[in-house]
């Protein structure tokens, strides 16, 4: 079976909701051992619970992954019964605000989540696969980190630190066998997305979905899991020869935008 990740222990932070939860499933779907790091435990047993379910093993671990005590008490739990052969770095969390309105505590709970929160998984992990001599990790950034987005300062600078985080990480690691990828998703239809027009267009919901889906070249939003299956394809075996690039899955929002 192409993309197998049969008996490969997975950690997927923020893997109960959106591009994570689709991943987690994909995942599991391919075999994999997933162990979901959420701070939604109640959802996150949820959907553990439907992978189960479905004939997919899934585990799942209350952390806030800005506390790094938190993530290393979690790292080591799960390695005491499978090495860890891959890490997906997803969970995130987004900001609306240009730099002078952005205030410093929404700037701080950013860096806290986006930045240091990745930070966590990488240093905590990261001794466990170089210490086996493999290890594959996939950062999720976005393409504000490429391109200009009107009100994302915040987020656009959180997502910028993934790319050179991860250019760092497969530069320093590819002696040690770690292989290293980022992915830059333009807008994807999550709940997160309903909930957001829901809130702030009331009413006209339809109407600013359809706005947004057309800030795309191609017309519409991604789906999870079509960056899902991106996911798949980088952290498996056929893409043993890639490692410290990012991928857009963007519907052509980068270089079609113009």
């Amino acid at each position: 079976m192409l993309f197998s990740l049969k008996d490969k222990t997975a950690i997927v932070t923020g893997g109960a909701s959106g591009i994570g939860l689709a991943i987690s499933k994909l995942f599991a779907q391919q075999g994999a051992i997933v162990h979901i790091l959420e701070l939604n435990h109640e959802k996150a047993e949820k959907e553990s619970s439907g992978i189960n379910a479905a004939g997919g093993k899934a585990f799942t671990h209350s952390v806030n992954i800005a506390e790094q005590q938190e993530v290393k008490r979690v790292v080591s739990a799960i390695v005491k019964n499978n090495p860890i052969d891959i890490l997906v770095n997803n969970a995130g969390i987004a900001h609306i605000g240009n730099a002078d309105n952005t205030l410093e505590t929404d700037f701080d709970r950013i860096v806290a989540v986006n930045i240091k929160g990745t930070y966590n998984c990488l240093h905590t992990t990261i001794p466990f696969m170089r210490s086996q001599g493999k290890g594959v990790i996939l950062n999720m950034a976005s393409v504000a980190s490429s391109v200009g987005i009107p009100d994302r300062f915040a987020y656009s600078m959180s997502k910028g630190a993934v790319v050179a985080m991860t250019l760092s990480v497969a530069k320093d690691y590819i002696k040690a066998g770690i292989r290293c990828n980022c992915i830059s998703p333009a807008r994807v239809h999550t709940p997160f997305v309903d909930g957001f027009l829901q809130k702030n267009y009331p009413g006209n919901e339809k109407e600013m979905f359809a706005k947004l889906s057309a800030t795309q070249p191609i017309g519409r939003m991604a789906e999870p899991i079509e960056v899902a299956s991106l996911a798949l394809y980088l952290c498996s075996d056929e893409a043993g020869f890639i490692t410290g690039c990012d991928y857009p899955i963007d519907g052509g929002f980068i270089k079609l935008n113009n």
